[in-house]
């Protein structure tokens, strides 16, 4: 215990452009409903969201920006996409409560 009091405070680290950048387009992605867009729109929209990400955050480097568009890309086609089979297994399960109640009222 006597170390740590002799020890200066850790400062928190702060976030990088990088991060922050990331951060901010994840938000986007999520706002602008992109993931429901088809592969050449989504290509298009990452590219204009980049430039502005890129005038917005002018630290960034074009590796790091080269690289929050293929994060990004990535993130908007998921490898599974569970959205069809949702809908499907509600109106199933919407139908099979009404015929439950149908006996029961009779």
């Amino acid at each position: 215990m006597s170390r740590n009091r002799d020890r200066a405070p850790q400062r928190t680290s702060r976030p990088t452009a990088l991060d922050e950048a990331r951060n901010e387009l994840f938000g986007h992605i999520h706002r602008c409903g992109v993931m429901k867009a088809s592969p050449d729109q989504q290509q298009e929209w990452m590219k204009d969201t980049v430039e502005f990400l890129k005038e917005r955050h002018s630290a960034l480097t074009e590796r790091e920006l080269k690289e929050l568009e293929t994060i990004g890309l990535r993130f908007c086609s998921p490898v599974i996409s569970n959205a069809a089979d949702v809908e499907p297994a509600v109106a199933e399960t919407h139908e099979d409560a009404e015929q439950e109640q149908e006996p029961a009222a009779a």
